[in-house]
């Protein structure tokens, strides 16, 4: 591998992350430069596990939804591992899909079904409810060597700070919108009742305690009926 083209190529990924728009578009471009930085990958996609519930949140193509898919089923798998594992082991890699898989014997086959001649697998992000990884795709075995790995966990790497930032960036955003919405619900409250703010953000509060709503959800309905709903 030319490893200064790469450095390149990984300088000129990591500019157009930062220019994503949402959490979304960053991890479509993850996908995406799989594909393009390394060596044998023709399928990648980013999976989120959460318990033993997988959800696909990026791909570059049906291969990777239908993996994950079946690793979901059978709770195995080199990208199912990668992502319930918080310490220790943080690549997996099957060369060969077609010989003898002692750790992953049910997946192996049936992944070979699919089209998968090998694959990697590499832990992504993780946080206190989900963890995710990077699943890199090739349609023959023996295509992912040592070089290959290496560049995979270096875009796994580069691309787990961005993922977080853009992450962050969503959730700071989603907190402000939030923060807006329960502050002109408690405007129409305060207008119609004639009561003092803290009094509005009980009133708000307290419905979404007894009736198990959330707050946001709660206001949300206020300024679209301008009232409370009926429990």
């Amino acid at each position: 591998m030319d490893w200064q083209r790469f450095a390149q190529r990984m300088a000129a990924m990591a500019h157009d992350l930062l220019e994503q728009e949402s959490v979304a578009g960053t991890l479509e471009r993850i996908a995406g430069s799989a594909t393009e930085l390394v060596e044998g990958c023709d399928a990648a996609g980013i999976l989120i596990l959460s318990g033993d519930k997988v959800q696909t949140l990026a791909m570059t193509g049906p291969l990777a939804e239908e993996s994950h898919r079946l690793q979901e089923r059978l709770k195995e798998g080199p990208c199912f591992d990668a992502a319930r594992r918080r310490d220790g082991e943080r690549v997996f890699r099957i060369a060969d899909m077609t010989a003898l898989q002692e750790r992953w014997p049910a997946f192996a086959p049936r992944a070979a079904e699919l089209g998968i001649g090998s694959m990697m697998g590499f832990l992504l992000f993780t946080d206190d409810e989900n963890l995710g990884a990077l699943n890199l795709y090739s349609r023959l075995p023996g295509r992912f060597t040592e070089t290959s790995e290496t560049a995979g966990w270096v875009l796994a790497s580069h691309a787990a700070v961005a993922l977080s930032s853009a992450r962050n960036h969503a959730q700071m955003a989603e907190a402000v919108a939030t923060r807006h919405v329960i502050g002109e619900a408690m405007g129409i409250l305060m207008a119609r009742r004639r009561i003092a703010e803290n009094e509005a953000f009980n009133v708000l509060r307290g419905y979404s305690q007894n009736n198990n709503v959330k707050l946001r959800e709660v206001a949300l309905a206020v300024c679209e009926q301008g009232a409370l709903p009926q429990p």
